[in-house]
């Protein structure tokens, strides 16, 4: 393969849709969107629920031989097609297109996460009150049953305090439910929009819109802070939640090993799929920001470091979230279990409560909000990003004109703020949990890892794409990550959609149970994704022209057809030239 001949044609390519300014944005982009609410709070939650310290041998064998493996394929094969999630496999394999439409579907459902970003923004602002008003129970939406933050935390008697919980509703809780949220019966009563909550989602798209308004140029720059100044929040709440009384027990009970909860099945489960949620994997997302790198960047290094960052933001995230519990259960006399959340309950309600019992709580409630929305902001952004940029490649003739990119940003932004006005209706966390359960399952995940190893390590060949690789970064991967792409991703994968279809269990909040036409519409958005891999193959094998043997054979043949042909070169030895097949 000529190396030089494509350089040239990327930088071509690239003149036209842009590309990092250098490796520090695309660096900082990267970690921004895989660093995101899962590290924070669903991992610490999942280590602790699945043995401490045990968590850490399953997940780290799942990050071992389908994190760094399917972080390495998506990030080169953006690299080498220069091209979104969509247009991208018709260089590869045009008749596993649907896999990037498949894709698109899931990132408009991933949109809704902008909830979370606007719920942070809303106690962020309540963060400046001279009373946290989660704390106590004076307040006009507080009920009977409410209790502040007033439990004998000097009490031996920790059964009499748990017993006190269990009868009432915290403060904290009923912030949530009724002040926050104005939370309805169900899905059926979505009630009016919550003013104040509609006003954070508005600030937070029109954020979203000047970070990526000029594409790459714009938020290749906002990264700079929206990446980095998490981890000096981080940083902060580590130091101060090492130096908490009672912080130690709450580490305890984060990292002792029960090597028994190895034999259940389900740890195993849960530790691969927080591997595809935090990595990014199968989103089509690593594939766009890898297709705005030079043709020479070196993939294979920066997969590694990418996903040391990645777990090791998770696993530091577990020391800040767990000291504070630890803290919040000596305060109230209770056990590290009882306060134990994850999720929404976790960020909304239990830190909450924690910061409020600290000295000086507005400050330390505004660092954790604060580094909770710009957390949630860079991955919002890069997914709108990330689906905008494929959306272009599709119709590079109407879009790569001067003022039609920040014309179609102002129209997506503009159109989603609109639908997820749905979202902050008092009924709206109905549908928020409905789409987060729904839309993006790990039966998604599964399934595209699948049919993205079919596609690339069987029909395009694991080889040729491990030439690919060489020929970009000068470093050959190792045959390990061939016997991934081939064997060990696809087994796994298939495995564990099975399991979850076997397992599965319908969404529930609480005690309320969903209606029939919403668990309908729930399979929908799962389904939405998934048939378009299938659909999308059959109809080009209906509308190709030739014999059943000669449409596969067209269509699994990449635009690009790589064959190896050796030729005299002069003084420069053997050369590999990239001859263009013409496809029919």
């Amino acid at each position: 393969m000529n190396r030089q001949r494509r350089k040239t044609e990327n930088q071509k390519r690239a003149g036209d849709r842009g590309q990092w300014a250098n490796k520090t944005e695309y660096i900082l982009v990267v970690a921004g969107n895989v660093v995101g609410l899962g590290n924070v709070w669903r991992f610490p939650y999942l280590c602790y629920k699945n043995g401490g310290g045990a968590f850490l041998v399953p997940y780290g064998l799942f990050a071992l031989v389908c994190g760094i493996p399917l972080f390495l394929l998506e990030s080169s094969v953006g690299q080498y097609t220069q091209e979104g999630f969509v247009t991208s496999w018709r260089k590869l394999c045009p008749l596993a297109q649907g896999i990037g439409y498949g894709q698109a579907v899931v990132k408009l459902y991933d949109f809704s996460f902008i909830i979370i970003e606007a719920w942070a923004l809303f106690y962020l602002v309540f963060s400046f009150s001279a009373q946290a008003p989660w704390a106590t129970c004076q307040n006009s939406w507080n009920t009977a049953n409410c209790m502040g933050l007033s439990l004998d935390s000097s009490s031996s008697n920790w059964t009499a305090n748990l017993t006190a919980l269990k009868k009432h509703t915290s403060a904290a809780t009923e912030f949530w439910e009724r002040r926050a949220l104005g939370v309805s019966a169900g899905i059926e009563e979505l009630g009016s929009v919550r003013w104040e909550l509609a006003l954070c989602l508005l600030a937070c798209w029109v954020f979203c819109y000047f970070s990526i308004w000029k594409g790459v140029r714009s938020s290749g720059k906002v990264v700079y802070f929206t990446a980095t100044f998490p981890y000096v929040m981080l940083l902060i709440l580590l130091i101060r939640g090492f130096t908490l009384p009672g912080a130690w027990e709450g580490i305890y009970y984060y990292l002792y090993p029960d090597l028994n909860r190895l034999a259940n099945l389900e740890v195993w489960i849960e530790a691969g799929s927080q591997i595809f949620f935090s990595y990014s994997l199968t989103a089509g997302t690593l594939i766009v920001l890898g297709s705005y790198n030079e043709y020479s960047n070196n993939c294979y290094k920066d997969c590694f470091w990418l996903s040391l960052l990645n777990s090791g933001t998770s696993f530091v995230a577990g020391f800040v979230v767990f000291s504070v519990l630890g803290f919040m259960a000596q305060k109230q006399g209770v056990t590290v279990d009882t306060v134990v959340e994850s999720g929404p309950g976790l960020a909304f309600i239990a830190y909450p409560q924690a910061t409020a019992m600290m000295p000086l709580p507005q400050f330390w409630t505004f660092c954790f909000f604060l580094m909770l929305i710009l957390l949630t902001v860079d991955s919002h952004f890069v997914a709108v990003e990330c689906f905008i940029t494929s959306i272009c490649d599709l119709f590079p003739t109407l879009f790569r004109k001067a003022g039609r990119h920040e014309m179609l940003v102002l129209f997506i932004c503009s159109s989603f703020f609109l639908l997820h006005l749905l979202m902050v209706t008092e009924g709206g966390v109905y549908i928020f949990q409905l789409i987060d359960y729904y839309g993006m399952t790990r039966a998604c995940h599964y399934f595209m890892a699948l049919c993205e190893c079919l596609a690339l390590a069987w029909t395009f060949g694991a080889d040729r794409l491990m030439n690919i690789i060489e020929d970009m970064t000068g470093q050959r991967p190792s045959v390990f990550f061939k016997l991934c792409w081939k064997y060990v991703i696809p087994l796994l994968s298939l495995i564990a959609l099975i399991l979850y279809l076997v397992d599965y269990k319908h969404l529930r909040i609480n005690q309320y149970v969903y209606p029939d036409w919403a668990y309908a519409l729930g399979w929908t958005m799962t389904l939405s994704s998934v048939v378009m891999v299938p659909l999308w193959a059959a109809g080009q094998m209906c509308f190709a022209a030739g014999t059943i043997p000669q449409r596969l054979s067209v269509l699994c043949r990449p635009a690009e057809d790589l064959t190896w042909t050796n030729g005299e070169a002069g003084e420069e030895g053997t050369a590999v030239e990239l001859k263009t097949a013409e496809t029919t």
